[in-house]
């Protein structure tokens, strides 16, 4: 995968991929916001990147659609995509809308983003392009 596509962790699993969504169960989150922790003897390596999750029936879940469960914007905060920075995401913070799941920096961009979901989520959708391939560092320093 390109460098920072995904938000992840400082830990990798022992095959060296790192860890997504802070170990938290992706599926789980998606499926009702419920943050789940999930554990390394039930992860699954998607795109490069390993995923966490509390049993095998999630672990399963994603295995066979990891679309339906991935957070938007590789796991950054969406907030901070509509704003143009790759910001650090915690599932605490999180939102399903349409069907797909957005994770938040905080309290603060989380409060943000409920001032006007809509039009976040459109400024995010539009910037997202222009950074999935860029580097953090660079997207921040600007």
């Amino acid at each position: 995968f390109a460098v920072d596509e995904y938000n992840t962790s400082t830990g990798t699993i022992r095959t060296g991929e790192p860890v997504a969504l802070r170990g938290h169960d992706t599926v789980e989150l998606a499926r009702g916001l419920s943050v789940t922790d999930g554990q390394a003897r039930f992860s699954h390596v998607h795109d490069g990147v390993a995923y966490y999750f509390a049993g095998e029936a999630t672990k399963d879940a994603f295995a066979s659609n990891p679309a339906a469960y991935l957070p938007q914007y590789g796991g950054f905060c969406a907030f901070g995509v509509a704003v143009g920075k790759k910001l650090d995401a915690n599932p605490r913070f999180a939102d399903i809308v349409d069907g797909k799941l957005y994770v938040f920096l905080n309290a603060v961009a989380f409060g943000k983003y409920q001032e006007d979901k809509a039009g976040t989520l459109a400024k995010a959708k539009k910037k997202w392009p222009a950074m999935h391939h860029v580097a953090v560092s660079t997207v921040n320093s600007r």
